[in-house]
């Protein structure tokens, strides 16, 4: 007993740690007060309290846990600071539940605390353990003395299921946890109806372009490269907590008093330069002065238009630093990103900043990233700018002039990440730099790969990639390198200079030079433009080979879901206004008067008018075919009917023997239990029963004989399996059809009973099958059209052979994900990449109920009428995977909502659950058609 009750205790613990990971992987955080928490910290304080022995727990306490954990703080550190701030909390959570503050300490502390729920109290020692990361400490600590503590039968004594109790806690304790949801909800987490409301507010001021309206294949991001710069989130004061020193970054440089001018009408203004590191990343932040400033009140300082002037820039995305040097100012830093954008100049203010900021920003680049030059190390001083050496053409002897040092020189830093894939080509022109060289008053370099630098005007660092026919290829660029090399033999000699950056002024030449060069330099020039053209003309070529190259991978992979041949609305004729009564008409008394391509068309884009259902559908599902005569739909109907009929007749026989079968058995049930005390009390009680059961069995055996025909056929064994299996799908189709859309006006009585008799008839013939929960959803809206229980059934046996594979006997549902994953990722690339950052919902699990029912629980009936012709009409129209683009319209009309929300996978079931039923179906209709005209010009071309 004492062995199960351990099992039954780490089970517990088991499914709690396994619910609380989960959370953490899909939803990236993990609130204080989530329901996984309670449940956890519950789970395992019954664990640490089973076999506590009475001294552990205290005679006198009623918190065993506190007393235990005092009794461990004693003689083990972690135990004792958790109990100091447990004490804590239950104090303040004493004071303010008897609203008295003992001192403005307990009044600073209890403004930040939440309002505890009882539960959260009672395992109020267990949580803040777990919190603050010593949980699994103290259990460890538990188990590796539990002699102490504990009696023989307890867990923690157990010498397995005491260390796995333990090592399950290590993975809890080392999540982060949060508190940003407050008590109020209501407002942070909205229903989906508040947020659809919300969206119509604001849609005025939104992005007006319509997914229909975005080009074939859309790539969009949804964090811009080029906008570095971002209004700070979630809140002002978090922001500013954020430049300083905390446990997620690691603050490398901090200097307040840089200058910084936003916009060209305006004067430079001061502010905070802060560079950070986190684990992968280094970010560059400057914040004005201004919003610095506590002072500033609550609603204006979150709205400054200081937000507006403040920095963010991630050093991954920099390439080069122009650094230039004044004898009368600190310096200043101009940054040069992938894409050539320069941010404002950084000028710091005197006194060796700079150097101090290029040195930090190096020891952060290391070990995976470097500056090109690095910084040199000079003793006595440390780190100081490099300098380069005159090397005569005539002597080997390297020499620094005593009068460059005093000089300021200008410096163009390269960030390199050697491990790194990114080579690329970057192409500048004056006064834009070579990298790694200092600022050269007449020429610029051209750095090939291997080689040494040359004159041109043209800075080429290393290539991206090569291609046949790149005349900077490896196998072509070193050919340029002898004729190029011959004419250089000039000495690099760095200059004192004011700007080299297009945010300064522009470059000052030596009196008498040329401002483009000699003819002597215009040669190599000339050659290197010619060069470039090739290149970037072969560049250009092989993107659009690439893009074609992708493009008929889309072709190939979307042919499938729609049909090649586009069908508008406007031809032949207007589609638009459905099916009427006229056509119908019309088609009846001459079936030659409209094709069956025209009828359905006319279907796919108006819909069937709502008198003429009952008479249409049965020609959608295929009980009758285009173009059979009166007296051929008659036929057809009459053999349903003899098939439908005989079927009845068998399973009722079959229904009758089950139903005699379970009064036997419960009769015996009844019996057994009661024979003891019947026979004490009275012994003619058992007489009787046995009696009536004897009677019972025998007017049952007229209903044995109607299945005389399976008797022969079958041995004892195969009846029995026979009768198990249709006695198993009879109870799950009662529960089911008691329950089928009870609140709809049709279903009465008399309707459940036709529903119950064509959904057993159906699974009769398909006894293999079985029912399956949802069939009655998918049988309902066909007998509430139809209204006849033979058509009802000739129709939906026609449907389920489509829909059969939907179910989990079926294979279709994956390959519904993966054909929704594809159009989503070609048509709508960024809410794909939402949900992929998001815990990766790309899965589409929260489909699975509109593939499974095509969307009739998310439908009211008369809206599911509509989408379920237009889908039986989309197959030889447009799609025979037309529940597909109405599934990404779905998706699509809220795709604002759920893209301004963040919403991940928990979201987005909650937000369609709560709007269904509260869909606008035209508008669905409409895109879905949109959708896959898109896919099918995309196929073709167009």
């Amino acid at each position: 007993m004492a062995a199960e009750t351990r099992q039954k205790l780490l089970r517990t613990v088991k499914k709690e740690v396994k619910q609380i990971m989960e959370e953490a992987v899909t939803r990236k955080f993990v609130h204080e007060d989530s329901s996984h928490i309670v449940s956890f910290c519950a789970a395992v304080e019954a664990c640490v309290l089973h076999g506590l022995k009475r001294r552990a727990a205290g005679f006198l306490r009623s918190n065993k846990i506190a007393a235990l954990f005092m009794k461990v703080g004693k003689s083990f550190a972690p135990a004792e600071e958790l109990c100091r701030k447990a004490q804590e909390l239950e104090q303040i959570t004493e004071s303010k539940r008897n609203q008295s503050l003992p001192n403005q300490d307990s009044l600073r502390i209890l403004s930040r605390l939440p309002s505890l729920s009882p539960q959260v109290v009672r395992n109020l020692w267990i949580r803040t353990a777990l919190i603050e990361k010593v949980l699994d400490k103290i259990v460890l600590y538990l188990v590796e003395n539990s002699s102490k503590f504990y009696e023989k039968e307890a867990i923690l004594m157990d010498p397995v299921d005491g260390p796995i109790l333990a090592s399950l806690l290590v993975g809890p304790c080392a999540l982060e946890y949060t508190k940003m949801k407050t008590a109020d909800h209501f407002w942070t987490d909205p229903s989906a109806d508040e947020l659809v409301q919300r969206h119509r507010i604001h849609s005025g001021h939104c992005r007006q372009d319509s997914p229909t309206k975005r080009p074939a294949l859309c790539i969009q991001k949804r964090h811009s490269s080029n906008s570095m710069e971002e209004r700070p989130s979630p809140s002002a004061r978090d922001y500013v907590e954020s430049l300083h020193q905390n446990n997620r970054a690691t603050l490398l440089f901090g200097k307040n008093n840089v200058l910084v001018q936003p916009r060209d009408d305006m004067e430079a203004i001061p502010g905070y330069l802060s560079l950070h590191q986190t684990a992968h990343i280094m970010t560059l932040k400057w914040t004005p002065n201004q919003l610095m400033n506590g002072s500033v009140g609550d609603l204006d300082y979150e709205h400054s238009v200081y937000w507006d002037y403040a920095m963010t820039i991630r050093l991954e995305e920099i390439v080069y630093l122009h650094c230039h040097q004044q004898v009368d100012t600190g310096g200043t830093v101009v940054l040069v990103s992938q894409d050539g954008i320069q941010r404002p100049p950084l000028r710091f203010p005197r006194g060796g900043h700079l150097l101090q900021f290029l040195s930090c920003l190096e020891n952060g680049l290391l070990p995976h990233g470097q500056l090109d030059p690095p910084l040199w190390s000079q003793r006595g001083k440390g780190k100081v700018f490099p300098k380069l050496r005159n090397r005569c053409s005539q002597g080997s002897s390297d020499s620094v002039s005593d009068k460059e040092e005093d000089e300021a020189t200008d410096y163009v830093f390269r960030i390199l990440f050697p491990n790194s894939q990114s080579e690329f080509v970057t192409i500048t022109h004056p006064p834009r730099l070579p990298p790694g060289a200092p600022l050269l008053s007449r020429s610029f370099s051209l750095h090939l790969r291997g080689q040494p630098p040359t004159k041109g005007n043209l800075v080429v660092p290393k290539r991206s990639f090569s291609c046949p026919g790149d005349p900077l290829s490896p196998t072509t660029g070193n050919s340029l390198a002898p004729e190029l090399m011959d004419q250089e033999a000039n000495i690099w000699q760095p200059t004192t200079r004011k700007s080299s950056c297009s945010s300064c002024t522009q470059c000052s030449f030596s009196d008498g030079g040329p401002p483009n060069g000699c003819n002597h330099e215009r040669a190599p020039l000339k050659l290197l433009c010619d060069q470039m053209k090739y290149q970037i003309i072969s560049r250009a070529f092989y993107g659009w080979l690439a893009y074609c190259r992708h493009l008929s991978t889309v072709r190939t992979h979307l042919s499938a879901l729609v049909n090649h041949t586009i069908v508008t609305p406007d031809a032949p004729g207007d589609a638009l206004g459905g099916l009427t009564a006229e056509v119908w008409q019309r088609f009846l008394q001459d079936c030659t008067a409209y094709k069956e391509q025209e009828l359905l068309r006319l279907v796919y884009f108006g819909g069937v008018d709502p008198s003429l259902r009952k008479e249409v559908w049965p020609f959608l599902l295929g009980h009758y075919q285009f173009g059979m005569s009166e007296a051929d739909r008659k036929e057809v109907d009459e053999q349903v009917r003899a098939c439908y009929e005989q079927t009845m007749s068998e399973w009722l026989g079959c229904e009758a023997i089950v139903r005699q079968r379970e009064k036997e058995q419960h009769a015996a049930a009844l019996a057994k239990c009661s024979s003891i005390s019947a026979s004490v009390d009275n012994p003619s009680t058992v007489q009787r029963m046995m009696h009536r059961d004897s009677n019972s069995s025998q007017s049952c055996s007229s209903d044995r004989q109607s299945l005389a025909h399976l008797q022969s056929d079958s041995d004892s064994s195969t009846q029995q399996e026979l009768l198990d299996m249709y006695t198993i799908n009879l109870h799950r189709i009662e529960k089911d059809v008691q329950r089928c859309d009870r609140n709809y006006w049709y279903f009465t009585p008399a309707n459940l009973e036709k529903l119950r008799n064509i959904m057993c008839s159906y699974v009769w013939q398909h006894l293999e099958i079985g029912y399956v929960q949802g069939m009655c959803d998918l049988l309902a809206p066909l007998l509430v059209i139809l209204d006849d229980e033979t058509m009802a059934f000739s129709c939906f046996t026609e449907l389920m052979k489509r829909m059969n594979q939907n179910f989990p006997h079926g294979g279709a549902m994956d390959t519904h994900f993966a054909n929704m994953r594809s159009l989503i990722q070609i048509l709508d690339s960024e809410i794909f990449e939402l949900m992929h950052q998001n815990g990766d919902y790309t899965h589409f699990y929260f489909c699975y109920r509109w593939f499974l029912l095509d969307l009739k629980r998310e439908l009211v009936y008369d809206d599911v009428f509509a989408v379920w012709e237009t889908i039986w009409a989309a197959k030889d129209a447009s799609s025979g995977h037309f529940v597909l683009f109405i599934a990404l319209a779905l998706v699509e009309v809220y795709r604002d909502i759920i893209l301004e929300n963040n919403m991940d996978f928990t979201d987005i079931i909650k937000f369609f659950n709560e709007m269904a039923e509260h869909h606008n179906i035209k508008q669905i209709l409409t895109l879905a058609r949109d959708l896959v005209c898109k896919v099918q010009t995309l196929i073709e071309n167009k």
